[in-house]
Parts: structure tokens; sequence; C-alpha cells
């Protein structure tokens, strides 16, 4: 007979200061498409550290009083729905249950998470998918990344790339610049200014209509092979298992830079270059990898948010490519040998539902892709609603469900939430 103790965590708010509070009466609700429900007994877990609390402007708290079985809203003007994004390797299993007031502001670029407090801690609804550690910086001074960008800038004062990424890690907080800056896990090597879809969370280009900013800026110039190649250098003699990656978030579509990739790669190779070069792409032109993979790529992360033609469309906007070409560069990275992973952009009461699962399914069985990383769809939950919920999804299984039965389908399948090292000849490892 279990003895474990049942988790009912209370509803929170804030008030217009940020401070935060329990509610005496009222109990956590959450959010899963356009479903209000108390959280699945499986998917709370304490907030990890590193979290980050939201105050949603304009929102109103939702709670359950357990006496009524009905759904309160906390209604003063000085009172506010909260909501977190969990630390990096975190996937939300749920959103923030809330009421958007009128004239509300549509929310910025960020993933908002339900969150309850329970016994003298915050409690969420999300799954830890990777043990890996990578963008994890609580305990790491700022004084150590500073110094580490100012001896990189010191070693490589004409390195544009550079001059860059040290201004992602020291402006943006850019996790991979940071760890870049630290010279461990895996460095970001953006490359392109431009891009062949519109998606609409694009964290480095928005236009005005949007009615949200971009949350970097996108890189300005086109990098030399050169720049690129010490950049992969000195990481390499940084890092032991040492990861590089194309394709980042101040970037556009890096296959549009694909014939410089090739050669700078290449170049890398030639020279000794050890460790697992991967681009993260959203696989638009499939023609391209060839080249790639001679040259010494190893691996790409494919971007979907979908893999049913209308969800994903609605969500990327393609410009000058379609569905199809995503799913043959699947098939065609597969082909050659390469490790492929899916940056699944997942959103609760969507994704992990039986048509969205189905089709995934079908596309894992059909492709052996290898790994799905398990992103948070980062999203105004009530524009991600306006842009999917009008498909027919299916009902709701819940992340915990998701993940189980699809590695029950296809145990070969790897989850993670970074792009794994891959062991030379061999698998990247799972990361849960």
């Amino acid at each position: 007979m279990s003895t474990a103790k049942s988790i009912e965590p209370c509803l929170v708010f804030a008030d217009q200061a940020g401070n935060i509070y329990d509610h005496p009466d009222l109990l956590m609700l959450c959010r899963r498409g356009n479903e209000l429900t108390l959280p699945r007994p499986d998917e709370l877990i304490p907030l990890p550290e590193d979290s980050e609390f939201f105050l949603l402007p304009g929102r109103s708290a939702l709670g359950l009083d357990p006496e009524t079985g009905r759904v309160e809203e906390l209604g003063e003007a000085d009172e506010l729905a909260v909501a977190v994004f969990a630390s990096p390797a975190h996937t939300l299993s749920a959103s923030a249950a809330y009421q958007t007031r009128p004239g509300a502001p549509i929310l910025p670029l960020f993933a908002y998470g339900a969150v309850g407090f329970f016994e003298g801690r915050f409690y969420v609804c999300a799954r830890r998918v990777d043990q890996d550690r990578r963008q994890e910086f609580g305990h790491i001074p700022r004084e150590r990344i500073e110094n580490g960008a100012r001896r990189l800038l010191a070693d490589l004062p004409k390195n544009r790339l550079i001059r860059h990424l040290t201004g992602c890690a020291l402006t943006y907080g850019c996790p991979a610049a940071k760890n870049l800056a630290l010279g461990r896990f895996e460095a970001p090597l953006p490359t392109s200014r431009v891009c062949n879809a519109r998606c609409v969370g694009c964290i480095s280009l928005q236009p005005e209509e949007s009615g949200f900013p971009a949350t970097q800026n996108r890189i300005a110039f086109k990098p030399t092979d050169r720049e690129i190649v010490e950049v992969m250098a000195r990481h390499q003699a940084k890092e032991r298992r040492p990861i590089y990656s194309f394709g980042q978030g101040c970037e556009g579509e890096p296959l549009t830079e694909a014939a410089l990739i090739a050669a700078a790669v290449s170049t890398f190779r030639k020279k000794g270059g050890t460790g697992t070069v991967n681009v993260n792409t959203n696989a638009s032109l499939p023609g391209t990898l060839p080249a790639l993979k001679e040259a010494g790529v190893d691996s790409i992360r494919v971007s979907l948010n979908s893999v049913r033609k209308e969800p994903y469309e609605a969500y990327y906007r393609p410009n000058g490519y379609r569905f199809e070409d995503v799913m043959e560069s699947i098939r065609v990275a597969k082909g050659l040998g390469m490790f492929v992973s899916l940056n699944l952009l997942y959103f609760p009461g969507v994704t992990d539902c039986e048509n969205e699962w189905d089709a995934l399914s079908a596309l894992v069985e059909d492709t052996k892709l290898d790994y799905i990383q398990l992103r948070n769809l980062n999203l105004d939950p009530e524009l991600a609603m306006e842009l999917l919920g009008g498909f027919d999804h299916g009902p709701c299984m819940g992340l915990a469900n998701f993940m189980k039965r699809l590695k029950k389908a296809s145990p070969h399948l790897g989850f993670g939430y970074f792009n794994p090292y891959l062991e030379p000849g061999g698998r990247g490892g799972a990361g849960e």
C-alpha cells in the first residue's frame, strides 16, 4: 500500500509590485489547450532551480474552489496571474490558467507554465527530459563568464563572430554563448542573415504588427569560413567532448548558407578537427544535405511544431519551400547516415493529442529518426490556440503518456532537450 502523500497545490497570484501570494482557499488550476483542469498527480514537480517567474499583465488568476467545484477568478485590478518558465532540460506539461482582461497586451516570447504552492514549496507542471546540466549557471559567477569572454576577444581580436557571440553572452545572456565563453559543452556558430520561413514565434526578427518584440538581434554579417574555423578550433582546445552547432536563435536558416558551412567544416576536419558538428535547421532544403555530410557534418536537428502539414504551416509559414521538403530532408539525412533529431516545439493540449501522436509515431517508424528534443513552444498561449486550436488534434494524453507511448512504439528513440555529443562511430546518448 502506497504511503506517498497527495500534493494539492494552492493557487498563486501576484500584486503589481511583483509580490507573490498563495491563496488560502483556492486550488491551483492548469490549462491544456482550451481545457482547464487540476494538475495530474504524475506531473507535479518541485520548481527547478534557475526557473523564472512571470507576472502576466492584464490577466486574472483562476483557481478551483474545492468546496463548490467551481472555477473562481481573482478579479481585482491589483491581482495578477503568475506563470513560470521551468529551467532548461525541463518541458512544461501544462500552461498557466488565467482569464484575459480587456486590453491585455500580447505576452512576450516565452513559455508560461502552470505553478502552485504546497507546504512551503512551489510546484510546476513539468518533466525533466534531459539529465545534461549544460545550461545551468546558478553556481557560476558572472565574473567567470565575463573573464572568458574577454579572453576570447583578446585571443581572436579580428574575429567578428567572436565579437558577436561575446555580445550574445554578456548582453542577452544566451546560454550557448555563455558556454562558449566558459569553454564547455556546445559552441554556437551563427552564419545566416536570412530565413525562408516566417515563424510566428521567431526570436530574432518580428514585424511591428506582431505586437511583441524579438528577444534578440539577428546576426548582421556573413562570417567567413576562416572565422568559423577559428571558433571551432578554440572550442575544441577547451572541451573534451565538443559539439559545434550551426543554426542559432540569433540567425535565420543555416541551410541558406550551406556552401559556407560545408567549406568551414571541411577545412576544420582536414585540420584534424574532432567532435560533433550539428546543424539546427528548418530542413527546408534537402538538396544541401549530401554536401554537408561529405564535409563532415554529423547531425541535423529539425525544428517542428507538428508533423502534420496544416498545423506546421500555420506556425512556420514557409516562404519558398513546402512541408513535404521538411519530411524529405529527414529521409535524406537518415539515408546519408546522419543522426537526426527533432526539435519538437511542445505545447500542452496540442502536441500531446492523439492525432498529433499518430502522425509523429508514423514518421519515427518510417524514417527511424534518432532523437526528440522536447522544447517548449515559446508563444503567448492564447495566440498559440488562435493559430492551432482550429485543427482536430484529438483527445489529450499528457506529456508522460505521450513519451511512454512513443518509446514503446519505437524503442530505439531517445528523448532529451539538448543536442547530444555523438561518440565516434556510435549514437548519441538519450537525455532521459
